[in-house]
């Protein structure tokens, strides 16, 4: 008999070198998550997963990985991963680690002996090298478009100084791409599959779940002009570049996204997994639309969970918000997978600020002090709570990006000479990217960098009102944003929410949600007049209620 903990559990992202740091170097590390982890149970989390933590250049913060079975040296070591991993089981959390399979670092082993071979080699049969088109090879093998800008194409240089082939990279030209036709590359990723699983972790998340396989021939290929428009995936952030060329897989035209043989892959994946005693798990992130498409990713012999990026992507209204409910649903049960929500990760905006701005802001490029429409803090969080306590009544696992549960916003007023997202300088500042939702997190206002280690310069400046957030100046204070996730967290687990349906009940109003689950009632009023409340015992509530009226950005939990 399984649990099939993945279908309700409540995951806690952490971004490993912004949550702790042990050693006092100013970055985050291993050790000093494993210091924090009774925090993340006692705030009621089933699982962590951690972002890369592989050996790396960290040129797209160690998304480029050199080594796949090592630790870098900034977070540590293997012996610090295995003290890590052990006491989160003995606090009863499951760990979910990155897998970075459509690329290597080009400082990977394997990548330099392929640059070191000639053509036709069984080293570069690993990558996808090939001739160039044109009188001497001049020109790229076919006119695709890098996510980062620029052709998908690098040319080499032969030992004599003469050009050489080209290979393909879909991001940065110090990530190439793997061969996945190559039964090399299968193999040497079922070992490092195994070896992190020999080691006790319970799943994957699969960076680029959708890339890895090309169409054969690798004809040319021109986006549609409208490509990219709702945003991008990790990667697609990263090189902080304009969001076109395409993110996301742009229907059936895109010759290196979602192509019918990366589910031979996870097939074969999902077998390695199952070889295995407990319940591990692959979550794809693969940014793929619509829905339906994205659900191929979680058919039963699959990956077990795919992020949800469109209910991340929609507004606060009450109409948008019904129907990428009932949609992520009705599509993810069809196929028997459970539905996945998120508001936040390190690639977005904080959602206490995206929720309030006033002006476009496309994901990825950040706000800074300069932006339009910079957000109102107050409305922010209110926003954000009300969002949170409507997302985590839903049924279906959660993503909790770490610092949400303190209410965190983006961290706008970072010096111009502290930032150090690739987007900033791509851009020549045009762009602020991705650092605000990347300041490390508060954990005691009185302490050196509020507590995140014993420096008082971590990798990235925190905000002087950071203090106000702290953990310790929430802990068991009523009405904190950390006392309002743990008791969501709390109920959602006692009331088997996650496990549960929804009922939708009228509301009455186009700017009310209103559903039933568990025994509860949630309200959700995203409109900006108070409404109404219906009868019932209060459980839960986002914010201060006005009598018998629910304020417009605030949620209610009833038991009627």
């Amino acid at each position: 008999m399984t649990s099939e903990w993945w279908r309700t559990a409540a995951i806690y992202q952490i971004y490993p070198r912004s949550f702790a740091d042990a050693n006092g170097d100013g970055m985050g590390d291993l050790a000093g998550i494993r210091t924090r982890l009774p925090a993340l149970a006692e705030l009621g989390v089933d699982a962590i997963w951690l972002s890369p933590f592989y050996t790396s250049p960290q040129k797209d913060a160690g998304y480029d990985v050199a080594d796949y079975c090592d630790v870098d040296p900034r977070f540590g070591t293997l012996a610090d991963f295995d003290d890590m991993l052990a006491e989160a089981h003995r606090l009863g959390l499951k760990v979910i680690v990155d897998m970075v399979p459509n690329h290597s670092s080009d400082q990977h082993a394997w990548f330099q002996e392929a640059l070191a071979a000639p053509p036709g080699s069984r080293e570069r049969a690993r990558y996808i090298f090939r001739d160039g088109n044109g009188v001497d090879g001049e020109l790229p093998p076919n006119n695709w478009e890098s996510v980062f800008g620029g052709s998908m194409w690098t040319r080499t240089t032969n030992a004599d100084g003469t050009p050489g082939q080209w290979y393909l990279h879909i991001f940065d030209s110090s990530q190439p791409d793997f061969d996945w036709t190559d039964e090399e590359v299968r193999g040497e990723f079922r070992r490092i599959l195994r070896f992190w699983l020999d080691r006790g972790v319970d799943g994957f998340r699969v960076d680029v779940a959708h890339g890895l396989i090309k169409a054969e021939g690798l004809p040319d290929y021109t986006p549609p002009a409208d490509a990219g428009s709702m945003g991008g995936n990790a990667h697609g952030l990263e090189a902080g570049v304009p969001l076109e060329p395409e993110i996301h897989d742009e229907g059936d035209g895109a010759p290196y996204w979602g192509q019918e043989g990366v589910h031979e892959v996870y097939r074969d994946w999902r077998k390695v997994l199952e070889e295995y005693d407990g319940e591990r798990i692959l979550a794809a992130e693969a940014w793929v639309d619509p829905l339906s498409r994205v659900a191929k990713w979680v058919r039963p012999d699959e990956m077990h969970q795919a992020f949800n990026f469109a209910y991340l992507e929609t507004p606060w209204e009450a109409a948008a918000l019904r129907k990428v409910i009932d949609h992520s649903i009705d599509t993810f049960a069809a196929v028997g997978a459970p539905s996945t929500w998120v508001l936040s990760n390190h690639d977005v905006i904080r959602h206490a600020s995206r929720l309030a701005l006033t002006a476009d802001s496309l994901q990825g490029h950040g706000i800074g002090p300069k932006s339009p429409g910079l957000p109102d803090p107050a409305v922010g969080l209110r926003r954000a709570r009300a969002a949170t306590a409507l997302m985590l009544a839903l049924p279906g696992s959660a993503y909790i990006y770490q610092g949400e549960e303190l209410g965190l916003p983006e961290a706008i007023d970072l010096p111009d000479e502290a930032r150090q997202d690739p987007t900033w300088f791509r851009t020549d500042g045009e762009r602020y990217g991705r650092d605000g939702c990347r300041v490390p997190i508060p954990w005691e206002a009185d302490a050196p960098s509020y507590g995140f280690g014993p420096s008082e310069d971590p990798w990235l400046p925190q905000p002087a009102q950071w203090a106000d957030y702290a953990r310790d100046r929430q802990r068991g204070v009523e009405g904190s944003t950390l006392e309002l996730y743990r008791a969501a967290l709390t109920e959602r687990r006692a009331r088997s929410l996650a496990s549960g349906s929804i009922e939708w009940l009228d509301s009455g109003s186009d700017d009310v949600l209103m559903f039933r689950n568990g025994g509860i009632t949630v309200v959700a009023n995203t409109g900006s007049e108070p409404v109404a409340l219906p009868s019932g015992e209060i459980l839960l509530t986002s914010g201060p209620l006005d009598g018998d009226r629910l304020p417009a950005d605030t949620t209610v939990w009833l038991v009627s």
